[in-house]
């Protein structure tokens, strides 16, 4: 008994029509009689009823037909399962990011996965949150790691809390210490400093003037507009303080005063995301399973 030959009853048995049945499946009418009748000859019983105009079912016929169903379906399954192992050893994964965290949380994973998996193809898409949403939601990226909580919540996402990270405040080691020049800065201090901000739409500006608004304050920028890498240039170069992560902010070179804010201080809620009608390929929920697991 071969799947084909199965494939073939089952078409005939659901169009109740050998030449109807053969285009389903793509083949020529006397290929598929002759398979059906081969396999009638291995089982010993006919499966069809052959009436002039009229193909009808036997008992064996109605037999087989649920079992011949079950059969194709597992190996539907099995074909599926070895074609996401394959994807282990090659594909892609296509992972959006907000830059801080490209800056800080990505590299070390990214780099154990090539290690484990290096013929996946990895393809990052850095931007704010409400891009890679939009990203996400036209089917551009497999996977996305975004700040909590959204601005608009989307019901269409499945996220799930990666880590939350803390905010400290970066400065100029040559340039006087910010606030009052002591281990903490509180966020009323910043009403004193310039600020170095990040661009319109970027989570970190966001979240920052809101904190300063809070506090009763409206913040003085000396500078606006940069992704992560610019702005931790600018405040080294001294043209004010910036308020980023903490996981940025104590990467080994960056050559930067770090100072943390005084209790409660401010963090953020970081998730990894995905559309929530469409499941992930393996290969992208191997990654997701490495990060959450960091």
């Amino acid at each position: 008994m071969q799947l084909q030959q199965l494939q073939y009853f089952v078409a005939v048995a659901e169009t109740r029509h050998f030449t109807h049945a053969a285009e389903l499946v793509h083949v020529a009418q006397p290929s598929l009689s002759q398979q059906i009748k081969a396999l009638e000859r291995e089982l010993g019983a006919d499966l069809f009823l052959r009436a002039r105009g009229n193909i009808t079912l036997t008992d064996a016929g109605e037999a087989l037909l649920p079992l011949a169903r079950r059969i194709l379906a597992d190996a539907d399954t099995a074909r599926q399962e070895v074609q996401e192992l394959v994807q282990l050893r090659r594909g892609r994964v296509r992972l959006g990011a907000t830059p801080s965290l490209c800056t800080g949380l990505l590299p070390d994973v990214l780099r154990a996965f090539h290690d484990r998996y290096p013929g996946i193809r990895l393809m990052i898409e850095e931007g704010g949150s409400h891009d890679l949403v939009r990203e996400l939601a036209r089917g551009a990226l497999d996977l996305a790691l975004i700040v909590l909580p959204l601005p608009t919540p989307s019901p269409a996402l499945t996220t799930r809390e990666v880590l939350r990270e803390d905010l400290v405040v970066v400065s100029s080691p040559e340039a006087p210490a910010p606030g009052r020049g002591g281990r903490i800065v509180h966020i009323a201090d910043l009403e004193r400093e310039r600020l170095v901000m990040f661009r319109h739409g970027y989570d970190l500006r966001e979240l920052t003037v809101a904190a300063c608004r809070s506090a009763g304050f409206e913040p003085e920028f000396a500078v606006e507009g940069g992704e992560m890498d610019a702005v931790l240039g600018f405040v080294r170069a001294g043209l004010g303080v910036a308020v980023v992560p903490r996981m940025v902010a104590t990467r080994v070179g960056l050559g930067l005063r770090v100072t943390p804010l005084a209790r409660p201080g401010l963090d953020r809620v970081i998730a990894l995301a995905h559309r929530s009608d469409v499941a992930p390929p393996r290969a992208a929920r191997e990654l997701q399973r490495m990060l959450l697991e960091r």
